[in-house]
């Protein structure tokens, strides 16, 4: 079968032939109607070096997936063949106190282990069939569209996560700042107007992106730029967000972040486009919390899977097909995507 695969470090994905896999002892074979491009892929392709990651190329990318159980090994049950699922993507332990509650994302054994998940590491969904090594990794999807669904299992899931950690500050009367409105930024504005009762502002250079972001849920949309944080006070009469959300991550954005973040807020990093934020008394405001989050924890996918099969939230999505993911890519990295593109292999 053909599969794009990251062959070596800083180096663009490509398109293999691969032997098609088969379900081992416990593991679960999925057919993958869907795979997201995300743009931590980018960063995998074109920014790290051996060494910097717990695995090695090469491997199948794609770590946002969903399908339909194809087959299952020795051992599995409660599964049926042809069942919808979704993938969850980080893969832990299972065993350590982190694991054991639902978040392995943040496992403790991480370190020890010699992949990070589906196209971290282990093949991910850029293929028509992917192994899942472990059945409590799939999330039954009922009525909703497994290619909708596929993106949800992190452009979804990670601002789901992020906005959770801040819920009891999204008040009425309160401002949220979104900054970045493409494949994570536009399902955060929709996950933020579903769940709380926030001002919605988004920050974001394009005007394709900010389009998306008004249509979907966001009340202000403010171009990036030097003006951006002078426009957020006024539109807060001087008072600035409660919570912002950094789904970038580089400089600028985290500069701007930190200029409106009010006291008592918090600054949450979600991108990793390698931006550092230098923090000290004076830095931010008082009793900001700056954090870092990492995905989410596998009953908060089940709620954003619940919210889109309510139809709370959709994600916009641009198909392709596995022979074009390259070029899927190389739109990403222009920044010519709206919303999110997903790679449809069958």
């Amino acid at each position: 079968m053909k599969a794009l695969q990251l062959t070596h470090w800083q180096h663009d994905a490509e398109l293999r032939q691969v032997d098609q896999p088969d379900p081992g002892p416990g593991e679960v074979l999925v057919r993958i109607a869907a795979a997201g491009a995300c743009h931590s892929d980018l960063h995998l392709m074109h920014d790290f070096a051996a060494g910097v990651m717990p695995f090695d190329p090469p491997f199948t990318i794609g770590h946002e997936n969903a399908g339909w159980v194809e087959g299952v090994g020795a051992g599995v049950s409660g599964l049926e063949l042809g069942e919808p699922v979704a993938v969850y993507g980080p893969w832990g332990c299972g065993r350590c106190h982190r694991c054991l509650s639902g978040k392995e994302n943040y496992c403790e054994r991480q370190a020890e282990l010699a992949i990070s998940g589906g196209g971290l590491g282990a093949d991910g969904g850029m293929a028509p069939y992917m192994v899942v090594p472990k059945s409590r990794w799939l999330v039954p999807l009922g009525d909703l569209d497994p290619v909708l669904a596929a993106p949800l299992t992190d452009a979804g899931l990670t601002p789901y996560h992020a906005i959770a950690r801040s819920r009891e500050l999204l008040l009425p009367g309160s401002t949220v700042v979104v900054i970045g409105a493409g494949g994570l930024g536009h399902m955060a504005v929709q996950i933020l107007a579903a769940t709380s009762p926030a001002r919605i502002v988004v920050v974001d250079r394009s005007e394709a992106a900010r389009s998306l972001a008004t249509r979907v849920g966001a009340h202000a949309a403010i171009a990036a730029g030097e003006d951006a944080a002078s426009q957020i006070m006024d539109l807060t009469h001087g008072k600035g967000a409660d919570v912002t959300i950094d789904v970038v991550g580089a400089d600028d954005t985290l500069a701007l972040g930190a200029a409106v973040t009010r006291p008592l807020g918090h600054l949450t990093i979600v991108g990793i486009a390698g931006g550092t934020l230098p923090v000290s008394f004076f830095t931010i405001g008082y009793e900001v919390s700056v954090a870092t989050t990492y995905w989410g924890s596998l009953p908060e996918l089940v709620e954003v899977l619940a919210l889109a099969e309510s139809g709370a939230i959709t994600p916009d999505v641009t198909r392709f097909d596995l022979d074009d993911a390259p070029e899927a890519y190389r739109l990403l990295a222009e920044g010519k995507i709206s919303g999110r593109a997903v790679i449809v292999p069958s």
